[in-house]
């Protein structure tokens, strides 16, 4: 069974105050929960309605029935497990090679694919604003699909991380130029912007080269790609070159 403590507390976890202050976040989903196991997350307890977990030490395990994962769950329709791990420390940044930065990114699907895309395409590290959603956010844990535990994240002032760094950095832009004729480097920091207003003036002033994808439909009308989508293509080309 959950105790209404266990209840208490795991629900208080959707809200980043008591995720910071508890330094607990959790995931749901057999996948995600196996990715995350395998990784250096350390877990606190698993609550499963089904006998998935025999390797996980059993005070840790907790069987519960599917009106109490219910009860704790973040999903609609929850699946047949949650975990709950604590918030290991910060890793050092170490500036080398391609490293994306995220400016003011509000939505938790496009942050949790972008970390999926950092992943995937061997980016070790990503900064985000101070301003951008928590990589803790249940639904960002729910979207990078266990890439959370492989890619390095960062929060701090852009502004200030932007102004310190020697690596050359490139914002994404409507008038930039043209990703696909541009001889792109190995090394250097890659910004993406907010949803709805993109890289902010502020930050734009530090960008050192304009790129864009360009557009290709006929009408010409469609004002932006989404962010996440943006950014697979802007890094499959970087590495491509």
């Amino acid at each position: 069974m959950v105790s209404k403590n266990q209840i208490k507390l795991i629900t208080s976890l959707q809200q980043k105050k008591y995720r910071k202050q508890e330094q607990l976040f959790f995931a749901e989903g057999v996948k995600v929960v196996q990715e995350l196991l395998h990784s250096n997350f350390e877990l606190q307890d698993l609550f499963t309605t089904k006998q998935d977990f025999l390797t996980v030490p059993k005070n840790k395990v907790h069987a519960i029935s599917e009106a109490e994962l219910k009860k704790i769950s973040a999903l609609t329709t929850p699946n047949t497990c949650l975990a709950v791990f604590k918030i290991p420390k910060v890793k050092e940044m170490v500036e080398k090679g391609l490293i994306v930065a995220l400016d003011d990114v509000r939505d938790p699907g496009n942050l949790g694919t972008i970390i999926r895309l950092c992943d995937w395409f061997g980016i070790e590290t990503l900064f985000c604003s101070e301003e951008s959603v928590d990589i803790y956010n249940p639904k960002v844990v729910q979207a990078t699909m266990g890439s959370i535990s492989r890619v390095n994240v960062v929060y701090g002032n852009l502004e200030t991380f932007l102004s310190q760094t020697n690596l050359p950095v490139f914002g994404t832009f409507m008038d930039g130029k043209n990703i696909y004729q541009e001889e792109l480097p190995k090394e250097g920091i890659i910004i993406m912007g907010n949803e709805a207003n993109g890289i902010s003036t502020s930050v734009e002033k530090l960008v050192s080269e304009r790129i864009a994808i360009p557009r290709f439909g006929n009408l010409q009308v469609t004002e932006s790609l989404n962010v996440a989508t943006a950014t697979a293509i802007i890094l499959s080309e970087f590495k491509r070159k």
